[in-house]
């Protein structure tokens, strides 16, 4: 079936936030049938080979005309709620993704965890809840997926039943169907927001404090490395993007991702994206290949995604060979154990560093880590910054500038705590001063944010 699909499009819906639930709200097995029966009679009168031409609103339009005369023609029995609501799963199905449509025009859900064709789970404001949106069966969730991956001219088969794709708003999607998927196919879609976080909703989420968020922007200014850690779902990405957004308009970025999800707004900017193998097992281009690719493009910042291979070997050398003002994403509980990481990652990358040299590298190659967190009570906090001192014997040495305080939790069962400074002036505030980067001394005082707060 050719058909052109948007993901989350913003209808001109008339109604409130109880109709929005409704329209996600399982259908009965009256309007199962009708549905069904109104969209079968739908495809034998609409050309579907024309949809491609025509806009995305007008195709929607011309849809959601038929199909509500269809139903007029029929005499359904259906109240007007009920008949709008069909026609909108109609249009969804066949313009769309079906019932995750619903959920990718809803602002506040962040993930959507597909678990069979009857399960579907979503992620607000860090707490999972059970929808009531499913699908009609099996076959119509494997087609779902089908859609997704092939818009991205990417596969998923009983021989290859594993993909990473993303939709047109840079939505990352995993998905994975049996054999390897026993209870049915699995589809997790992390959402990416339209509107991107600035630096500034952090502050107001209360991920970071001013005080911090003057500091990334000067090291970023600055020319230093930095390795964003943090586990899944933390918003290593959401860092990254807004890292990145510090970096100057005149200077010439390539990023590197397996699934391109980074939007920077710059007017130089090279995106570069992994390839999979093809039905042959060839074809298949790494975030190593694109790595050693990017340096003979004259990049003056190169942004990986993430790294998670071989590429951490070829990601330090850039690094110690004129590449500063590097940034990348690793998934790690801490800043020692992403040190840690990297050093098992180069391993893969079959070179056999003596583990002095290879330690050596990395301290002069990264700069700064920061740590992100995701909190039991879905808050996502900015837990630790830290800078890479040098080696003291065969130990890479750091001094944590920035830790997240704990004090409890209060009734409602929000953590409580802040961000503070623990005293220690960095290395490489000198650097800053050298480059022409006014940042306050006074920022690394354990109490100047109390005391930036009391002169307001």
């Amino acid at each position: 079936m050719a058909t052109v699909f948007t993901t989350g499009v913003k209808r001109e819906r008339e109604g409130s936030a109880v109709e929005h639930a409704d329209r996600t709200r399982a259908l009965t097995i009256q309007e199962t049938e009708w549905k069904q029966r109104i969209n079968e009679r739908l495809l034998t009168v609409l050309d579907l080979s024309l949809i491609d031409t025509i806009e995305s609103d007008k195709a929607r339009r011309e849809i959601r005309e038929i199909a509500e005369r269809l139903l007029a023609e029929e005499s359904a029995p259906l109240s007007r709620k009920q008949r709008r609501l069909i026609v909108e799963r109609i249009e969804d199905e066949v313009m769309g993704l079906g019932p995750l449509e619903p959920l990718l025009a809803d602002p506040t859900i962040s993930d959507i965890l597909v678990n069979g064709s009857d399960t579907i789970y979503i992620e607000r404001r860090g707490k999972l809840e059970l929808t009531n949106s499913q699908f009609t069966n099996h076959a119509h969730l494997l087609n779902t997926i089908d859609r997704i991956v092939s818009a991205v001219g990417r596969r998923i088969d009983e021989s290859s039943p594993m993909v990473d794709a993303r939709l047109a708003d840079g939505s990352r999607v995993n998905a994975i169907i049996p054999p390897l998927a026993i209870d049915g196919a699995m589809l997790s879609i992390r959402r990416f927001g339209v509107d991107l976080l600035t630096m500034n909703n952090l502050i107001e989420l209360q991920t970071l404090t001013p005080e911090v968020a003057q500091v990334l922007q000067a090291i970023v200014k600055a020319r230093l490395n930095i390795i964003v850690s943090g586990g899944t779902g933390s918003g290593k990405t959401t860092m990254l993007n807004i890292l990145s957004s510090y970096i100057p308009e005149d200077e010439r970025i390539v990023t590197i991702e397996d699934s391109a999800e980074l939007q920077l707004r710059q007017p130089h900017v090279v995106r570069l994206e992994t390839r999979p193998p093809n039905i042959e097992s060839k074809g298949e281009v790494t975030s190593r290949d694109l790595v050693r690719n990017s340096l003979r493009m004259r990049p003056e910042r190169i942004i990986i995604g993430e790294v998670r291979g071989g590429e951490a070997l070829d990601m330090l050398q850039a690094m110690n060979t004129g590449h500063d003002g590097s940034i990348t994403t690793i998934h790690a509980n801490a800043p020692r154990d992403s040190l840690g990481r990297i050093e098992n990652m180069v391993s893969m990358a079959g070179v056999n560093f003596p583990i002095n040299a290879l330690r050596s590298q990395i301290a002069s190659a990264i700069d700064i880590v920061l740590q992100i967190a995701r909190l039991e009570d879905g808050q996502r906090k900015l837990v630790s910054v830290q800078e890479i001192n040098g080696m003291e014997g065969d130990i890479i040495t750091m001094s944590e500038l920035f830790t997240f305080q704990r004090e409890g939790m209060d009734d409602n069962g929000k953590v409580i705590g802040k961000l503070r400074a623990t005293g220690i002036i960095p290395a490489f505030h000198k650097n800053l001063a050298h480059r022409g980067i006014d940042l306050p001394i006074e920022v690394f005082s354990p109490d100047w944010s109390e005391t930036a707060d009391t002169r307001q």
